[in-house]
């Protein structure tokens, strides 16, 4: 936690850029009836049920200190998509920075042993020679800011049905058009020092919960 925390208090510095990672799986539903269109005094009805089209992978790539984004939609996520996402993070999003500090849960499947895995060691070496791997304490993933993202991607882009990965594709790519526009850095918070106080002032609770009562 203090890594991550003392992280989000640096300034922000194009040339080694921090980058919160993180995925969502979406649903892709149809409708099994076509919609009855608005009439005077009448809102749009739609047919309570749907068609289930699988789902689809959407990973993020947050710079919250530049109030940038960058969605990928996959068909996966697997072991393999995640060490691609990476090598397309590395190769293509931030290809002139010489260093990349890279907030990611901690999920098993994210490691270096992954890239290893499936690009091989050389390969492997080379992506993680311009990575600062800074990952989530275990039940702390709330302390990736892409998470606040994927949040509001939620809201304002998949509040609806959407029936294919088309119609997935182009609503992110407008979504993340819009808010790109408006370029505007998270405000990140809950620094070290906060943390200390609050996790102290628990600690303190805990105790005097354990006390024995006095006879």
């Amino acid at each position: 936690m203090k890594d991550l925390l003392n992280l989000y208090e640096q300034p922000y510095t194009p040339r080694r850029p921090t980058i919160c990672f993180d995925e969502k799986s979406v649903q892709l539903l149809a409708d099994s009836r076509p919609e009855l269109p608005m009439k005077p005094g009448q809102v749009k009805r739609r047919d309570y049920e749907y068609v289930r089209h699988g789902t689809r992978n959407v990973f993020i790539f947050l710079e919250p200190k530049a109030g940038r984004r960058h969605l990928l939609v996959t068909q996966r996520r697997t072991k393999e998509d995640w060490a691609k996402a990476i090598r397309y993070l590395v190769d293509v999003l931030y290809a002139e920075a010489p260093l990349i500090d890279l907030v990611f849960d901690n999920l098993n499947t994210h490691a270096e042993l992954t890239l290893i895995e499936i690009f091989g060691k050389p390969e492997a070496d080379r992506l993680l020679s311009r990575l600062v791997l800074h990952p989530t304490p275990v039940h702390a993933s709330w302390l990736n800011m892409a998470e606040i993202d994927l949040s509001a991607m939620t809201q304002q882009c998949l509040d609806r049905r959407i029936p294919d990965e088309w119609t997935l594709a182009l609503e992110l790519i407008a979504w993340e058009t819009r808010r790109n526009e408006v370029h505007r850095p998270i405000q990140w918070s809950f620094s070290w020092k906060r943390a200390r106080r609050v996790f102290a002032r628990r600690k303190r609770r805990r105790s005097s919960r354990n006390t024995p009562g006095q006879n």
